[in-house]
């Protein structure tokens, strides 16, 4: 089956549409990739989306509108991604949407918001839509997430040692081989801030870690950034850009005076790498394979291998699979399990009661044509 996986991450710059060719064979699920596209958000709509994410305040009929265009653009993405890489010939569409609020209160997840209404993909591409993956995991008492470490453990099983998948977005999150499963905190998320807002907007995010690399890290204020109570809680757990945002950073630097824009950004980039690896060693492992936007820091990368001695770290794409293509390819795999009635979850990792079937399907313009169920779940994943 040819899957079209969508996926944009919390850093919300652009939607990735994958798509690979699957295939059950015996206990293994095969990925055959095909390549990826990626849509840069319209300014405008990124701005809307950032003005509408916490802390900001919002309105109902704003989230509407931004279900709506969110929607319209992962269609774009996914039609271009269909007539691209698969010659016009996709059979469905795994979209994980956009995250704009993940709800933890007394360390438990109660629900999940991901915007981009699968009815216009549907429409779009005429084919099947999976979507709302979380939600189902988080009714059966997970935490909706890291919902790529099932696709982790498949796909790393059988590496020597203790191998764990560490991807670094705009919050990072790792899984370990028992299936232990977090968020570690804060990947990208607070570099970004720091990023646009002392260049008042001009900046994105570290290119290629230039801000850091210049700067000096501030000790006091990265021991007052480490205090944030998330990082002493035990795994299953999640977090979100609910907690990390730039007031979380403003609060930070209360009473420091004026740092250098260089000085903050290196400190919060060694408090991404520190918080990775305190993970990392908590779950002993032998090697780190990492993908997400964050592999393309060099400083990052470099302040982990440092903190990491004796512990190889190196990038999926050395396995075989782009860095920047792995959750949407692994979301392409969470669509074709719940089109073929397996689970996509692994309670280990979510801390839910049972693996759950995921997400809600959108017919096509065919109407629903489901694949007959597969007798048994596969038990890795190999790389064609």
């Amino acid at each position: 089956m040819r899957v079209i996986g969508l996926m944009s991450g919390t850093s919300y710059d652009a939607i990735d549409a994958a798509a690979a060719e699957l295939d059950l064979v015996g206990d293994s699920l095969v990925l055959k990739p095909l390549g990826m596209v990626s849509e840069p958000y319209d300014g405008e709509l990124r701005e809307s989306l950032a003005a509408a994410l916490p802390p900001g305040t919002t309105t109902l009929g704003e989230v509407c509108r931004l279900d709506t265009l969110i929607g319209q653009a992962f269609a774009a993405a996914a039609v271009r991604a269909d007539r691209e890489l698969c010659e016009g010939r996709a059979e469905s569409v795994a979209s994980h949407g956009q995250t704009v609020y993940h709800w933890v209160a007394e360390k438990e997840v109660h629900g999940t918001l991901q915007l981009g209404q699968p009815a216009w993909i549907a429409e779009a591409t005429g084919l099947p839509v999976v979507a709302d993956f979380r939600p189902r995991d988080i009714a059966a008492g997970g935490q909706g997430a890291p919902l790529v470490s099932l696709f982790d453990l498949l796909w790393l099983r059988g590496r020597p040692g203790r191998p764990v998948a560490l991807n670094v977005g705009g919050i990072a999150n790792l899984t370990a081989p028992d299936g232990t499963a977090f968020d570690t905190g804060p990947g990208c998320a607070l570099i970004d801030a720091a990023a646009r807002g002392f260049s008042g907007g001009a900046l994105a995010y570290d290119t290629d870690g230039a801000l850091a690399g210049r700067g000096r890290v501030h000790g006091p204020l990265l021991d007052r950034l480490l205090e944030e109570p998330y990082y002493a809680l035990p795994a299953p757990k999640t977090t979100g850009k609910e907690l990390f945002h730039l007031g979380h950073l403003r609060d930070a630097l209360a009473g420091f005076g004026t740092l250098p824009a260089e000085d903050v950004v290196a400190t919060l980039t060694l408090l991404t790498a520190r918080t990775v690896a305190d993970a990392v060693r908590s779950v002993s492992a032998t090697e780190v394979v990492a993908s997400g936007g964050g592999t393309r820091n060099p400083v990052l990368m470099g302040m982990l291998g440092d903190l990491l001695p004796g512990v190889a770290v190196r990038t999926s794409d050395e396995l075989g699979l782009p860095s920047d293509a792995k959750e949407a390819y692994a979301f392409a795999v969470l669509g074709f399990l719940t089109l073929h009635g397996l689970p996509g979850t692994e309670p280990a990792s979510t801390g839910a009661r049972r693996p759950s079937v995921l997400g809600s399907v959108t017919p096509g313009r065919d109407g629903l044509r489901l694949p007959p169920p597969a007798d048994r779940s596969p038990t890795r994943l190999l790389l064609d």
